[in-house]
């Protein structure tokens, strides 16, 4: 899916002051990156290197791993689509099938689509191998699945393969799978993304974690020069420097779930639990469009219209928190609509 994601903040230029379609921190204080970049601007003159093994080498070890165990891509997106393409090569179009459940991130099936292999919601209607799509914290519900539950199921079925997505593993409270626990396994591979964790969407960096042989794999079907200079030059500074860039996560999530209480409080809206910053949320007799369209034009308020997730109706949407003061801005917002559309 080329469009359809959040963050369509390119379609309303000039017009929205608070940004609920990302489930990416907006705050974040970027002058140091924005700095060190800008003195190392020289670097768009001459290309970057064909893999970024830097970078692989300063994640491997600030996770205390080998850096034949790290492949960097462009953003987590390019990871899904090189393990997709892996997968058919490994098993044949008609060898395996992926598992994955809804409503959860579009590009895993976009992804498996892509490359000819076949998708099933759940275990009982997967024929060959069993290969399990999993976004932890899940995308769009925010849901959990306790990372031990997740190693012993791994564990308890050697022959399936466990792609799990923890993109989101910095906007949670709830422990992750250490890279560590992974590299050791031949049927784990982990997903990150520096995007998040950095708070940069436009530099574009994530990375795969998984055992050495499944690395090299991957590596072999990377393109060249997928990850430009100053993505690569970012990701070392901010490894480097051990800049963090979130707010404190307890204080963040408690004013998410105050967000959610706002929600529940507004006649007609229904509001899924939630263990991250953002939210799914459905919004009665009404659709996710309109209420976006009426946000943003009225309140210069941008949501997350959830419609096109599988599995969800036109009434859902998704927001992620902000702070109190536009918090309390958007609760009021979709009660003004909910009320001027009855």
């Amino acid at each position: 899916m080329i469009y359809g994601h959040g963050d369509d903040l390119y379609k309303y230029e000039g017009l929205v002051k608070a940004n609920f379609s990302s489930n990416i921190y907006q705050s974040a204080d970027l002058s140091l990156l924005k700095a060190h970049l800008a003195s190392r601007l020289d670097l768009i003159g001459n290309y970057p290197e064909p893999a970024p093994q830097s970078l692989e080498r300063a994640i491997a070890a600030e996770q205390g791993i080998s850096d034949s165990e790290v492949t960097v891509t462009n953003g987590a997106t390019e990871a899904i689509y090189t393990i997709a393409e892996n997968n058919v090569r490994q098993y044949g179009t008609d060898g395996f099938t992926n598992i994955i459940s809804r409503p959860t991130f579009s590009e895993y099936a976009d992804a498996c689509r892509a490359y000819g292999s076949g998708i099933a919601c759940d275990s009982r209607h997967a024929t060959g191998h069993r290969v399990h799509w999993l976004c932890n914290p899940n995308n769009p519900t925010g849901s959990v699945i306790p990372a031990k539950q997740l190693l012993d199921t791994a564990d308890a079925h050697p022959g399936d393969l466990f792609i799990i997505d923890q993109s989101y593993e910095h906007y949670t409270l709830e422990p992750a799978i250490a890279d560590r626990e992974a590299v050791c396994r031949h049927n784990i591979i982990l997903l990150h993304s520096m995007t998040k964790r950095f708070c940069v969407p436009g530099l574009r960096l994530g990375y795969a974690v998984a055992n050495r042989e499944t690395t090299a794999r991957l590596k072999r079907l990377r393109r060249p020069w997928s990850v430009n200079s100053l993505a690569i030059e970012a990701g070392l500074f901010l490894i480097g420097n051990n800049i963090n860039l979130m707010p404190d996560t307890g204080a963040y999530l408690a004013e998410a779930q105050r967000l959610r209480q706002g929600l529940l409080s507004v006649s007609g809206v229904s509001v899924a639990p939630t263990h991250t910053n953002f939210m799914l949320a459905c919004i009665k007799g009404h659709t996710a469009a309109s209420l976006k369209e009426y946000l943003v034009t009225r309140h210069g308020l941008l949501i997350r219209d959830a419609s096109n997730f599988e599995g969800l109706s036109s009434s859902h949407f998704r927001v992620a928190a902000q702070g109190r003061q536009a918090d309390d801005m958007l609760v009021e917002a979709i009660r003004e609509f909910a009320a001027s559309a009855l």
